[in-house]
């Protein structure tokens, strides 16, 4: 069981920064894919940004440019630092791992979420 925990959410003005932390209970080197998602009212989850590992990202077009996702083994977190945020960024932002538990099969975790507002 893989525990994951979010932090840095809040409320910041349009234009603003803002990095999220995810903190995992155990070695993300062993979690082959980490994420960000977020989610409004009323719509399902957006994926925003991958870490596939190896030094692999992908974002989605609403984000590309101003969001980056990293990894600190070291710390057994991720972030996700959002630049020039927009009040179209206000969500529920949820961290997301994936534990390869075989050569085909493996474990999907979700963190509790964090509030992101943006004021224009």
């Amino acid at each position: 069981q893989v525990k994951l925990v979010e932090s840095g959410g809040g409320l910041v003005q349009a234009g603003g920064s803002l990095r999220l932390s995810c903190a995992a209970s155990e070695s993300i080197s062993r979690l082959s894919t980490m994420a960000w998602y977020r989610q409004t009212p009323g719509n399902e989850r957006e994926l925003i940004a991958v870490d596939g590992g190896g030094g692999s990202t992908n974002y989605a077009s609403s984000v590309r440019g101003r969001f980056t996702i990293s990894r600190d083994n070291a710390k057994n977190t991720v972030y996700l630092q959002m630049n020039n945020l927009k009040s179209e960024d206000t969500a529920v932002y949820y961290c997301y791992a994936v534990l390869r538990t075989g050569s085909t099969t493996s474990t999907t975790y979700w963190g509790q979420g964090t509030q992101v507002t943006v004021s224009s």
